[in-house]
């Protein structure tokens, strides 16, 4: 009876890592409920959200906070920047070096260590950009 319990969360856990290496959206639990139901249709959001915390605990995701009220997750979880678009509101990776430089910079202004840096610029996206033109 335990591993059945254990092989039910694997499934649902693995249900849901597929759904985030399938999208480069940045989905928040809601949106990644609705596409893992179309994988186990009868998996509640409270287990949605455990996992994903789960994943993001353990570093198999990462959480981001863009400041629009909702937590979005990466799959791809290499030190990279991010781009909030304030106009239709996607979130998409920056295709630019991570600046590891920056975390001495940051140590060399007061007597800390830095052991990695998340930003997210917040502007708009090529889409959204291209059509105020």
């Amino acid at each position: 009876m335990k591993g059945s319990v254990t092989s039910k969360h694997s499934k649902q856990r693995e249900a849901i890592i597929q759904v985030l290496h399938g999208t480069t959206s940045h989905p928040n639990a809601d949106w990644v409920y609705d596409k893992v139901r179309e994988i186990i249709p009868n998996i509640s959001l409270g287990t949605v959200y455990r996992n994903l915390s789960k994943l993001a605990d353990s570093n198999m995701a990462l959480r981001l906070d863009v400041g629009d009220g909702n937590v979005h997750f990466d799959a791809t979880v290499e030190p990279h920047y991010h781009l909030y678009c304030e106009e239709c509101g996607c979130v998409m990776d920056l295709k630019m070096p991570y600046l590891s430089t920056l975390n001495t910079e940051a140590e060399n202004t007061e007597d800390i260590k830095i052991s990695s840096h998340a930003l997210i610029f917040k502007g708009l996206c090529k889409g959204c950009n291209s059509q105020k033109d």
